[in-house]
């Protein structure tokens, strides 16, 4: 720990809590929540895309969850001492121009059919996302009263979960598309080529749009850094380390991801399945919306339920459900669905109308559950935490890592077992250890979220 250089953290000056300064750089932080969620989501039909023009196991295919989400092990602690030293309206600039360089990096690997560089964009996307994230969740739970931390944290979550949905619908049109996706297909070259074209067309929308994005920032970065906290002591960004409740949370975060990750990347071929749905890619694609749909409609409900209710007693509500919905995909593993008897239209998407839809419903109904878990344990934390907010966040970011290592356990246990559903016991045992985070956060003494060692907690 001591070999990594301390870092600059934001100091205690106040931030302005209100006016049009502060309301702007919330409009703008908002938007950074819909940008990352609508390109890590399309990480989920992409997986399906990697799957089929590469041939690839369920483990090989998970390697793309990987990639992506190793980024935040790798990159959390140098970008929290990226934001203390150049501040917040840099760091959420070159967090937008790291995506702009994996979405090109992205257009050149399907353009030369190499998935390993498809991996090495998905790093480079998730690092400058990694930045992002380490920048906007402190930020948005400080502007205003603390006790408020997790309804502002939650409402900008909602709009992450909007991005979230835009993403599976925007992936799910735009990358399932062709021949190749068709069931029992024999897959050409000349598929293959259809497939990466989709691929290219789509990051090249995307790095364009974030291009003039950052733009648009440029020109209102001092409104943004008029309502930021200030930078300037020196604090290492592994001092968070030695809070017990950093570590605590760093944990939580690390399994609740994991388990939203692999539930997130497996869930369209879950769906689609012969004995869940028995559906084409695309349609499945379509119905996965419906998962992040759930999720932004739960972190909606929840930011007006944190007004009247503990967020440690909804996080505990939440993790039981989630619990419960993971242990009925696991108990119908064996069931026989019954005859398509027609067609259920729900808007975004259309399903069969069998009683797989009780299995496959379970599934996506874990994202209204998982809804408020990320920002509720976020803050919770930072709450509780010794450390200085910004150490505390990098480390919590850090932990994001396990959407790359629950991915390839669930993909494990599918392989062994020959069983997606039996895969959920892995996102279960992760929202029991939720669960306990709940119950141990009630009696935890909190504080003001800062930049100095708070008082009370470990």
């Amino acid at each position: 720990m001591a070999g990594m250089g301390a870092a600059q953290a934001p100091n205690s000056g106040a931030a302005p809590k209100s006016g049009q300064g502060l309301a702007l750089a919330v409009v703008y932080i908002t938007a950074l929540f819909f940008i990352w969620a609508l390109v890590t989501n399309l990480l989920d039909p992409l997986l399906k895309t990697m799957k089929t023009v590469f041939t690839l196991s369920p483990v090989e295919a998970n390697l793309t969850g990987f990639a992506f989400f190793i980024a935040y092990f790798v990159m959390s602690m140098p970008s929290a001492a990226f934001l203390s030293k150049f501040g917040y309206a840099k760091s959420v600039m070159v967090g937008l121009g790291g995506i702009v360089v994996g979405c090109f990096i992205a257009i050149a690997a399907a353009k030369l059919h190499t998935f390993a560089l498809v991996l090495t964009a998905l790093f480079v996307m998730a690092s400058g996302i990694t930045l992002l994230q380490v920048a906007a969740n402190p930020l948005i739970a400080s502007m205003g009263k603390p006790e408020g931390s997790s309804f502002r944290l939650n409402l900008s979550q909602a709009f992450n979960s909007l991005g979230a949905a835009c993403g599976l619908w925007f992936g799910a049109n735009f990358l399932l598309k062709g021949d190749i996706f068709q069931k029992d297909v024999v897959v050409t070259q000349a598929l293959r080529e259809q497939a990466l074209g989709f691929v290219s067309n789509v990051y090249l929308a995307i790095g364009i749009g974030l291009a003039l994005f950052i733009l648009a920032i440029f020109l209102v970065r001092k409104r943004i850094t008029a309502a930021s906290p200030q930078t300037g002591a020196l604090v290492n960004p592994f001092s968070a380390l030695k809070s017990k409740w950093a570590n605590l949370g760093a944990l939580g975060i690390f399994l609740y991801v994991g388990a939203e990750v692999a539930i997130s990347l497996n869930l369209l071929l879950f769906i689609e399945q012969a004995h869940i749905l028995n559906i084409a890619a695309e349609q499945a694609g379509k119905l996965t919306t419906f998962y992040m749909v759930f999720a932004m409609v739960g972190r909606f409900a929840g930011s007006a339920l944190l007004k009247a209710v503990k967020d440690y007693v909804l996080l505990t509500l939440v993790a039981v459900g989630a619990i419960a919905l993971c242990l009925v995909v696991i108990v119908t593993k064996d069931m026989t669905p019954t005859a398509h008897a027609g067609t259920l239209n729900l808007i975004l998407a259309q399903a069969p109308l069998t009683s797989g839809l009780i299995p496959a419903f379970a599934a996506l109904l874990i994202g209204l559950f998982n809804s408020i878990m990320f920002p509720t344990i976020f803050t919770l934390t930072l709450q509780r935490s010794s450390a200085p907010a910004s150490a505390t966040s990098g480390l919590l970011c850090l932990a994001i890592a396990g959407g790359a290592i629950l991915p390839l356990i669930f993909a494990k246990i599918e392989e062994v077992t020959g069983s997606k559903s039996l895969a959920f016991v892995a996102p279960l045992v992760c929202y029991i250890y939720v669960l306990w985070f709940s119950f141990s956060a009630r009696k935890a003494p909190v504080h003001e979220i800062q930049e100095g060692a708070a008082s009370g907690g470990h």
